[in-house]
C-alpha cells in the first residue's frame, strides 16, 4: 500500500506505528429472519480502523457501495476480505477510500463474520501523511487524537 501512494516500502507501518497497533475481533451473528428485505445486518457504514480484515461464512450477506449501488460482495472459500478504513483513507489523504459497506440477512441460514479491526491506539495522533500533504494537495483531513476522532464518528459529529 505504501508503494501505490508513492511512499517506502514499508513507510506507512511505520508512520502508523504498526508495534502500537490495536487487533481488535468482533463476533457478528445474523440468525434467519423471515423477512429479509424489510431489514438490514448492519446498515451502511465505513470502519474506523486503518484495515479491516473479514473472516466470511459460506452465506452471502456483506455488500459494498460503488457510484451509489450496491454490489454483493462474493464468497471464496478459504479467502479473507480486507476493507480499507477510514484511518487509511486520512492517511493517505483520501488517495485510498474507506469501503462503505453494509450487510443484509438471510431468510433461512444464520450468518457469522468475523472482523479483526486494526486501530491505532487512543492517544495516538492520527492525520495526513506528511510526504502526502503539499501546496497542491492541501490536507484534506484534520489531525487529531484517535479516541477524538472515534467519539466525534460514533456520536455524528462533524469531523
Amino acid at each position: 500500500m505504501s508503494k501505490g501512494l508513492g511512499l517506502e516500502e514499508d513507510e506507512l507501518k511505520e508512520v502508523a506505528n504498526e508495534e502500537e497497533m490495536h487487533y481488535l475481533l468482533k463476533i457478528n451473528y445474523y440468525p434467519p429472519c423471515p423477512c429479509p428485505d424489510l431489514v438490514l445486518g448492519v446498515p451502511p457504514h465505513t470502519d474506523m480502523s486503518y484495515l479491516t480484515i473479514l473472516v466470511p461464512n459460506e452465506v452471502q450477506g456483506l455488500q459494498a457501495s460503488r457510484d451509489g449501488r450496491w454490489y454483493d460482495v462474493k464468497y471464496v472459500p478459504n479467502a479473507l476480505v480486507i476493507h480499507v478504513g477510514d484511518q487509511m483513507e486520512i492517511l493517505s489523504n483520501g488517495k485510498y477510500k474507506a469501503v462503505f459497506h453494509r450487510t443484509t440477512v438471510n431468510k433461512d441460514k444464520t450468518r457469522m463474520s468475523w472482523p479483526v479491526f486494526i486501530e491505532p491506539k487512543a492517544e495516538r495522533e492520527v492525520g495526513p501523511h506528511p510526504k502526502l500533504v503539499n501546496q497542491d494537495n492541501p490536507p484534506k483531513y484534520k489531525t487529531k487524537k484517535y479516541k477524538d476522532y472515534a467519539y466525534c464518528k460514533l456520536n455524528k459529529i462533524p469531523q
